[in-house]
């Protein structure tokens, strides 16, 4: 065997252990006893303490520096294994296991506090995960900016400064957008119950038909939607309100997006590093198109229309005229994954601007609720009534997540990008989606993004894919275009 067989044979046992730890995660925020928070949190430590140990493993440094490559898969292969070991390498291992350990607490802490409204009671803790990420974030940036070091965790090459440029771009004409909206009449809104047990049978149906393999992977329930895993096992969760069916459809369609990538990428990458998606800003580019662009266009939600009717009867919305412009209604609320697409990205920057003050010390964790609702207020107008529907909604910071949160709005700005080179590509593409056929869509983003996987870097594949460079301007053109439609302006 060659140095390269050895290191990707090497590799392959790390990615089945990866996965494997990814699999405790999905059990612990689905089916695993309250109680058990303790004993998870050191299976978690334990486990990082393998994985970190395997990534910084020297026989992996002689196979980088003895591999021989041949064809642009072998390079790319090398080059994250490389990237991975560079980077594992700056970070003590007992600091990765104690990471694991405290946010692997610290979630089921927040969940508790969530649900009694309480941000004091999760405060100690996230103390100890800002802490701990700081120190990561310093070992990683080596001098340079901490938080480009923890943003390039989930979108490698980006940093906070062209995001903020990106994210200055959008924020004026997206307020604009919103006020005229918001002064205008809105449609009705979606009024009585909803069977929660008919709205899991419609989210499954509904993931079966944007693609999603349910013999290698499942639907389940979880308090904030999420998916899990790669390859042959993909998961992903959604929830439900007996008011508010759209929760949980839109919340599957989304998920669905980020599953479906996974199920799609090239099989021979499988337990390889480019056997999952290059980036979460990519990764929620094809969530947000599966949820936006198709989930919610007219097209498609004149098929949704009558699988309502027929899961719940009478809804009391007149036609698939009016169901369009419900499922589009723009209103105010607290929580950015119910938000609707002119006010989402604005969640995001409030979050993208918060925690970057967290990662540098600007704020800390006993001024973030406040320094939360007086930012909420400033941007929606309106003051935060309850911690769950402020500083404690999302569960990211609590597992340590920081530089995920704008991957959001990449992935939304991305979304649109892509919107448009498939419209160009594929102009049938409405007429399939009005008899709730998604495969013309679906298979366009397969083959120009979900195959390729890891192989080329983030902006390169949606480059790729467009035939130009990604930037804001579609999705805001997207945007003003839809909604001037649906409300009138």
């Amino acid at each position: 065997m060659t140095a390269y067989d050895d290191l990707m044979a090497f590799q392959r046992d790390t990615e089945a252990l990866g996965q494997v730890a990814g699999r405790l995660g999905w059990d612990q925020e689905t089916m695993m006893p309250r109680d058990a928070a303790p004993q998870r949190g050191a299976e978690m430590a334990a486990m990082e303490g393998v994985l970190h140990a395997r990534r910084t493993d020297p026989r992996v440094a002689d196979w980088l520096a003895e591999a021989e490559t041949s064809g642009e898969v072998e390079a790319a292969q090398v080059r994250d294994i490389k990237r991975s070991y560079e980077r594992a390498s700056k970070v003590p291992a007992a600091l990765a296991s104690e990471i694991a350990r405290v946010t692997s607490q610290a979630q089921g802490k927040w969940a508790e506090a969530r649900e009694a409204d309480d941000f004091a009671a999760f405060a100690p803790v996230l103390k100890e995960v800002v802490s701990l990420k700081r120190e990561e974030g310093a070992a990683l940036s080596a001098g340079g900016d901490v938080y480009d070091a923890m943003l390039d965790d989930y979108e490698q090459g980006a940093t906070a400064a062209e995001l903020s440029a990106m994210f200055d771009a959008l924020r004026p004409r997206l307020v604009a957008l919103r006020e005229s909206i918001l002064a205008a009449e809105a449609p009705a809104a979606l009024q009585g119950k909803f069977d929660e047990s008919a709205q899991m049978k419609l989210s499954r149906q509904i993931a079966k038909t944007f693609g999603y393999d349910m013999s290698k992977g499942r639907v389940d329930k979880a308090v904030h939607p999420f998916s899990s895993g790669s390859g042959l096992d993909v998961r992903i969760t959604t929830r439900t309100s007996e008011t508010d069916p759209f929760n949980c459809i839109y919340s599957t369609i989304h998920e669905v997006g980020h599953a479906c990538y996974e199920q799609n990428i090239d099989p021979d990458y499988l337990l390889t590093p480019l056997g999952q998606g290059v980036s979460m800003g990519v990764h929620e580019s094809q969530s947000r198109i599966y949820e936006n662009q198709i989930g919610r266009g007219r097209a498609f939600t004149g098929w949704l229309f009558g699988q309502m009717r027929d899961a719940f009867g009478d809804f009391g919305i007149a036609d698939e005229d009016a169901f369009y412009a419900t499922v589009n209604r723009v209103e105010n609320g607290y929580i950015r994954t119910e938000a609707d697409e002119v006010q989402y990205n604005l969640h995001v920057l409030l979050r993208f601007d918060l925690e970057r003050a967290l990662v540098s010390g600007d704020i800390e964790v006993d001024d973030l609720e406040a320094a939360w609702n007086e930012r909420f207020e400033a941007d929606f107008g309106f003051a935060v009534d309850k911690a769950s529907n402020g500083v404690l909604q999302d569960v990211h910071w609590s597992v340590g997540l920081f530089g995920y949160f704008p991957t959001y709005s990449l992935g939304n700005v991305y979304a649109g990008c892509l919107n448009e080179a498939m419209r160009k590509g594929v102009p049938d593409v409405d007429a399939a989606l009005a008899r709730g056929d998604t495969s013309h869509a679906t298979r366009w983003l397969r083959e120009n993004v979900q195959t390729h996987g890891g192989l080329y870097a983030p902006r390169e594949v949606i480059a790729k894919a467009c035939e130009f460079e990604p930037s804001e301007a579609p999705l805001l053109s997207y945007l003003e275009e839809k909604f001037s439609g649906i409300y009138g302006l």
